[in-house]
């Protein structure tokens, strides 16, 4: 080899050499970074033994990288539902406090039976009336508790689709920046990175699947199928509903004119936070609700009061609906009616507070106390036990429940009431349990992607001693060759 050959070799030496430090540095300030992948140089041999950095690599593994992005978004969606059972769970509060509404309809019964005993004590017709109360509050501030989170989980909805916009966006400028870099060989690892990072950040939105083109041209999809992004975003809207009461319909979210949740999906997405917050809106909020509509309907049924003449409709009694004044009638047996717990209230009639009467839940007239036809205890007996004693018997007889609740049909009204509360406490346990499998399946996913991209300093300090040891072996070189040129041109002088 001659000295000129030599000089190249050593001086394309350091010119790599230099290169693999820069690279090595970037790994070194990315290494806390969970979305930066480690980048090597590939070396390659060229004419006369000379070395070069034909490019920059990264560390890729698209099995895993596709396994946390799905994981994500499964752990997303059951986290919007998980969230959103907690709030709801409040309405049941702890079992050992007996503030679920099965508790409440026991405190009733106990006090009405106490009040059966002795129907001329107003000290136990007042505590009936108190524990109705309870009730009806317990029914009014559930109802509203699911108001609340439904109509949250409308606005995680629209906060997600306004953030997958605002993805896309930022997707198109790296996914732009990236075939422009990969047409004339540029180094476009630090724009991957960029890239995926946006799509670990639209998986926790909503699931997606991607496909590579040439170039390192990308295309996403929903998890549905729907074409989320190719060449250009496609827009993904949807109208959020400020004011979703019982029985109202939450807004679809469409991606480029395409439903992708609610009954008319043609194909519906199927994880993200989208997704669980759909769940939950169009869902268990719904289905809970109707348990809560169903309670209230139930009580209004046992309360009612009939005309004795057996001529009139039955009217509602002690628990009514509606504005006052003027008696409500029953709602059709076994048909929820949406948003009726609440609208459900104690009659003023019987309520002392607001002008009422105490004894009229001994003798009856609730509903109309200026119609004697619905008076039950007709001669205004102090002793009169019958009326509160068809209403225990009411209590406790089976009736016939919307099947929509998913609750027991055909149960009494206490039974139906206990019935709901293990729904709830059954969804809340399922989605725990699942997102806690999902959360562990993230996490080991993530690892494991960690430790085939990551960065370990480590390896990185051992490649940067077998760096230095180039450079110094490639000075070693030139310093030699220089001194062998001065020597030569001295011994032509």
């Amino acid at each position: 080899m001659s000295l000129s050959s030599a000089l190249n070799v050593a001086q394309s030496s350091l010119t790599a050499t230099s290169t693999q430090t820069s690279v090595l540095s970037r790994n070194v300030a990315g290494a806390d970074d969970p979305h930066y992948n480690r980048k090597a140089g590939t070396l390659v041999t060229t004419y006369g033994g000379a070395v070069r950095i034909a490019s920059i690599s990264r560390a890729v593994d698209s099995v895993l990288f596709a396994a946390k992005l799905g994981a994500t978004a499964t752990t997303s969606a059951q986290q919007a539902v998980v969230d959103a059972l907690d709030q709801l769970e409040a309405t049941v509060d702890d079992p050992e406090l007996d503030q679920s509404l099965a508790a409440k309809l026991g405190d009733l019964t106990n006090a009405l039976q106490q009040y059966g005993v002795t129907p001329d004590d107003p000290l136990l017709a007042q505590n009936v009336l108190t524990k109705a109360t309870e009730l009806v509050r317990s029914l009014n501030e559930a109802s509203g508790t699911v108001r609340t989170v439904r109509q949250q989980a409308d606005a995680d909805m629209a906060l997600g689709v306004a953030r997958v916009n605002s993805l896309l966006v930022e997707f198109e400028a790296a996914n732009k920046a990236i075939v422009k870099g990969s047409q004339s060989g540029a180094d476009v690892t630090d724009q991957l990175d960029t890239r995926d990072r946006i799509l670990s950040q639209l998986s926790e939105e909503m699931g997606i699947s991607v496909a590579t083109r040439p170039n390192n041209d990308m295309v996403i999809y929903t998890d549905g199928g729907v074409t989320l992004f190719e060449t250009v975003p496609r827009s993904v809207s949807m109208a959020q509903s400020f004011a979703l009461g019982a029985g109202t319909a939450g807004n679809a979210v469409y991606v480029d004119g395409v439903p992708v949740t609610g009954p008319n999906a043609i194909m519906p997405i199927k994880s993200g936070q989208i997704y669980g917050s759909s769940i939950v809106r169009d869902e268990i909020t719904v289905t809970y609700q109707s348990q809560l509509d169903e309670i209230a309907r139930g009580l209004v049924e046992v309360f009612a009061e009939s005309d004795q003449t057996g001529v009139g409709p039955d009217q509602a009694g002690l628990f009514t609906y509606g504005p006052p004044p003027g008696p409500a009638a029953i709602p059709a047996t076994g048909v929820m009616v949406a948003g009726l717990a609440g609208a459900i209230r104690v009659n003023a009639n019987a309520d002392p507070s607001q002008g009422g009467d105490l004894d009229r839940l001994r003798d009856g007239g609730i509903s109309d106390p200026l119609d004697p036809d619905y008076t039950y205890n007709g001669t205004g007996a102090a002793g009169f036990p019958d009326r509160i004693q068809g209403l225990l018997t009411a209590l406790g007889t089976g009736r016939t429940f919307d099947p929509v609740t998913g609750a027991d049909p055909t149960d009494t009204l206490v039974g139906f009431a206990g019935s709901s509360v293990g729904w709830l406490e059954a969804q809340r346990q399922t989605s725990t349990q699942t997102l806690g499998y999902e959360t562990a399946l993230l996490q080991r996913t993530t690892a494991a992607l960690s430790n085939v991209t990551g960065v370990d300093i480590n390896e990185e300090m051992t490649l940067m001693m077998e760096l230095e040891r180039s450079f110094n072996a490639s000075s070693t070189l030139i310093s030699t060759i220089d001194r062998m040129l001065e020597a030569l041109l001295q011994a032509v002088r």
